[in-house]
């Protein structure tokens, strides 16, 4: 029996690399609901080839005039088209890899109703793992990491448990400036930014890659995912990304996952679970990889990384509020309203502003997130 699939996010990069890997493997799963936002055209295109049987867009006019063209497909929208995708009752795992907090409600909804959820999007355990681990306990749900990292530290926990970890690191590219001098941050454009060494993303994921925000966030999540302290997680650079994340257990042994920079990977992994497949995807060849480099990060150089350390030890909506300032400081980044080094300041400048006193549920969060969106846009307004 054919894995019954809904991909929220799905004209976004992981969206259409989760639908590259079930065509490769369409005698294994079904897509049965696609989410997208205004991509319109790509959306057109993954309908008429994967047949979905729902489809969620995000105004009534897109939902509407699709429907004229796709009499067979029922078509949802808004808010409420996303609830109805995320909890189709004949889907066996849920995609989540919509961009931003938007994602947030709808996977909360496919883990309320048991369904099992390979997670992509970031803003769902950053702003409100607390709460969403507390639910995966609470309905024995599963969440599976999609991200690399994750994903990779996922698959040696798998097999070799929690009994006596010392640690986990992940690994970072180092982004595109890891050997630009601090001094010249001030000078670099969006478009610098945009070009990531290793991997090929969405703009704010890129962003926050040469900012090493990115790396932070993986930080908080792993802490969530895992339930582990800073003090258990390491990150260091390694260049290659070859490695993707290593676990240290007290005996001495350390325990690396290892695969060829490429996300349909990971997303072939979580599909595929708790069974593995071949991949059109080739194995490594040590070979020809030649060298496997390491190096520590400049913390006073990326300072968010150290930020999101001490998000994760405060718990609470400051992650919320971390993630929500991130994201209005790298659009205004984007849009050339302020540098390049002025990110990290706009960041902090809101985390210093802020009191944790909205209420400790989902509700909260959104209205953190609200507080520091506000925020943020009068600190960049303040340095215009």
């Amino acid at each position: 029996m054919k894995k019954k699939i809904s991909i929220l996010g799905s004209t976004g990069s992981v969206g259409q690399n989760t639908l590259a890997v079930i065509e490769s493997f369409s005698h294994r799963f079904e897509v049965i609901g696609l989410a997208a936002g205004a991509n319109i055209l790509k959306l057109s295109e993954q309908i008429q080839r994967f047949r979905p049987a729902a489809v969620s867009v995000a105004c009534e006019k897109d939902a509407l005039d699709l429907k004229n063209r796709f009499t067979q497909t029922e078509f949802f929208w808004g808010e409420e088209g996303l609830e109805q995708l995320a909890t189709l009752p004949e889907v066996d795992l849920v995609m989540s890899a919509l961009v931003g907090a938007v994602g947030i409600k709808p996977t909360w909804q496919a883990l309320s109703v048991g369904k099992v959820v390979a997670l992509a999007n970031k803003e769902v355990l950053v702003s409100a793992g607390p709460w969403m681990m507390d639910l995966v306990k609470e309905k024995k749900g599963t969440l599976l990491p999609v991200d690399s990292e994750h994903n990779a530290l996922f698959q040696l926990l798998d097999c070799h448990g929690f009994q006596g970890l010392e640690k986990i690191t992940l690994t970072a590219s180092g982004g595109p400036f890891l050997k630009i001098p601090e001094k010249d941050f001030k000078m670099l454009t969006p478009e610098q930014a945009l070009r990531h060494p290793t991997w090929s993303m969405g703009k704010r994921i890129s962003i926050d890659s040469a900012t090493l925000m990115n790396k932070g966030f993986e930080v908080i999540e792993a802490g969530h995912l895992f339930n582990l302290r800073g003090t258990q997680i390491e990150v260091v650079v390694h260049p290659q990304s070859m490695i993707h994340g290593l676990v240290s257990y007290q005996d001495g042994n350390t325990l690396a996952c290892l695969s060829l920079p490429d996300m349909k990977i990971p997303i072939a992994y979580v599909l595929c679970y708790p069974e593995r497949y071949p991949q059109e995807v080739p194995v490594l060849d040590l070979t020809k990889v030649g060298m496997l480099t390491f190096e520590g990060v400049d913390g006073q150089k990326f300072p968010l990384l150290g930020v999101a350390y001490e998000i994760l030890k405060r718990g609470g909506h400051w992650g919320a509020v971390c993630n929500a300032a991130d994201e209005v400081a790298v659009g205004a980044f984007l849009e050339r309203k302020i540098g390049f080094h002025q990110i990290a300041y706009v960041v902090q400048k809101t985390l210093d502003a802020f009191s944790d006193l909205f209420s400790k549920s989902l509700e909260g969060v959104y209205e953190a997130d609200h507080w520091a969106r506000t925020k943020a846009q009068y600190v960049i307004k303040m340095l215009s």
